[in-house]
């Protein structure tokens, strides 16, 4: 069978894992790239910033690459797409909201925004041998799109994140219709949103979060602190709305928190009544019970607002007894511990602080497993790749579909980098490409590997210890030293034995080189760190970085 008649879909990101989700279709010498995420670092991973998928596939590929196109605004569905623009010149398809949101981020990054191209529920366009379509679907921000892809070899369905939510604050219904006609009309391949996998039963309307957060204005005596991702524009709008019911004016805190609603209010997605926004600097004008500060760090992160409101380091506003802080949003997996620091500091300060999820004031964005069994009973697919989860929910969404009649071995569970191969009859895996993570710290991207990774965990847990040495290259003989100096390892002022005990082995070492021509350093370094290394763990138990520092007079 000619290669042209297979159709190949290949996840970089988003896969065994929550964040930077990235999905390639390739049809011959078409390629579609389904969003371009990034995901938070783990606690283990020091150092870095953001971590975005690897994508030396489309790298190589880039001349066939057609389009990119975005499902929603959320950063583990757009976060990386300014590193992908720099290297490859494609137009890039989403709705309006959406690209809004990229247009800022576009300009952080000095890249082009001229290939944005705004589309919409029930549009389509042709792209190479993709005719692509866009279903409105509910999620935790507004214009969330599915996509689907009709191939000479049959229909793709890509859910992005969804819910179905019934009562939905923007009034706009996800497309049930859509999805059933499509099934109707035969879809060889879903890839559905997993996150939810392992929720029984329905996921809560963001409506019902209104209801809560008047519940706690009408109650709170002092200022309210609300925390949320600075993305979910459907529950700021609850929120200014509640201010607005009980008479509080609503201050931002936060760059993103500013630009998403700012840009959200510019495009029509939020309704602020005027005089209602103020200054960060105009809070102490009024009083507390009338204040609503909005503000990100829902996610602890070190430099977000609310972490810094809780160890007293804003520059321009600082938390008191009788404040209220209510995060709402759930922790990421990773960002639990952070999460519990941020909110333990906050009460230190005598805020009150509402973060559990019974309270009300968060529901998820993402479908449990009635709605996860509803769109596979409406799109009827030959073959499920469950997507967006963690391997435990990649199988269990597996699990519901088996439940609803799809056979065992039509269930693809998937790592970045499977290729999946599709014929009109068949499906099968089709080996890999390359995939993984690629860490961005500072300005360098990809230049941080495992290693360096490897290096600063070392660093962090046992330090390191410099020795320094002047030698006689022609002679082998000591000229001056061996000088120790810990960082992190011992306070050499009081480890005098250990010190006096490690020079003693350096100079041993250096002794065997003595009286004869150095005509190479490494083994000699290899021999200073091995027999430090040796002493050290065996007196200390820890196992320092040991950097051996030769001159040469």
């Amino acid at each position: 069978m000619n290669k042209n008649e297979k159709l190949l879909i290949i996840p970089l990101g988003g896969l065994g894992e929550i964040g930077k989700n990235m999905t390639v279709f390739r049809y011959g010498d078409d390629i579609i790239v389904i969003d371009s995420g990034l995901a938070f670092p783990e606690e283990d991973m020091l150092g870095i910033d953001l971590v975005i998928p690897d994508m030396t596939y489309l790298i190589e590929n880039k001349e066939k690459i057609r389009a990119v196109i975005l499902t929603h605004g959320h950063e583990d569905h757009i976060g990386s797409l300014f590193y992908l623009l720099r290297q490859v010149d494609v137009p890039v398809y989403g709705s309006r909201l959406t690209l809004g949101l990229v247009e800022g981020r576009l300009k952080e990054y000095d890249v082009s925004d001229r290939n944005l191209c705004p589309v919409g529920p029930g549009d389509s366009l042709t792209l190479g041998q993709f005719e692509v379509g866009f279903i409105r679907v509910n999620h935790s921000i507004s214009d969330a799109l599915a996509v689907y892809l009709k191939t000479p070899v049959g229909t793709v369905v890509h859910t992005g994140d969804f819910k179905i939510d019934q009562t939905p604050v923007d009034g706009n219904m996800i497309d049930i219709h859509k999805f059933a006609e499509l099934g109707n009309q035969g879809v060889l391949v879903l890839l559905s949103d997993s996150t939810n996998a392992e929720r029984p039963g329905f996921t809560k309307s963001e409506r019902t979060v209104s209801e809560s957060l008047d519940d706690y204005f009408s109650e709170a005596k002092g200022r309210i602190i609300l925390t949320t991702f600075a993305s979910n524009v459907s529950r700021l709008q609850q929120a200014i709305n509640s201010a607005c019911k009980y008479g509080r004016k609503v201050a931002l805190l936060g760059r993103s928190m500013v630009t998403v609603i700012t840009k959200a209010t510019e495009l029509g997605y939020m309704t602020i009544p005027e005089g209602v926004l103020i200054g960060v600097e105009e809070i102490n004008r009024y009083p507390n019970n009338q204040i609503l500060i909005l503000t990100t760090g829902s996610q602890g992160e070190p430099m977000a607002a609310l972490s810094r409101l809780a160890s007293k380091s804003h520059r321009s506003l600082e938390l008191t007894p009788g404040d209220s802080v209510l995060i709402a949003a759930t922790p990421i997996p990773g960002n639990e511990r952070s999460v519990g620091r941020t909110i333990d500091a906050l009460m230190r300060l005598g805020v009150h602080v509402v973060y559990e999820r019974l309270s009300g004031i968060h529901v998820s964005g993402h479908g449990s497993q009635e709605e996860l069994k509803l769109i596979l009973n409406l799109v009827r697919p030959k073959y499920l790749i469950p997507v967006h989860g963690e391997h435990r929910m990649l199988r269990q969404h597996g699990k519901l579909a088996a439940e609803i009649g799809v056979p065992q071995e039509n269930v693809f569970i998937g790592e970045n980098g499977y290729v999946f191969e599709f014929t009109a009859e068949t499906g099968r895996f089709a080996g890999k490409v390359t995939a993984g993570k690629v860490f961005v710290d500072g300005l360098g991207v990809g230049d941080v590997g495992n290693i360096v990774i490897r290096d600063r965990r070392q660093l962090s847990q046992d330090g390191v210890l410099i020795v320094v040495v002047t030698l006689d290259k022609a002679k082998g003989s000591i000229l001056d030293g061996p000088d120790i100096v810990s960082r992190g390892f011992v306070y050499v002022r009081d480890s005098d034995v250990l010190i006096d005990e490690s020079r003693k082995i350096v100079r041993t070492v250096l002794e065997r080189f003595e009286n004869q021509p150095i005509t190479e350093w490494a083994p000699l370094k290899s021999g200073i760190r091995e027999a430090l290394s040796k002493y050290l763990f065996t007196k200390t138990g820890r196992r320092p970085m040991i950097l051996p520092i030769i001159m040469d007079l």
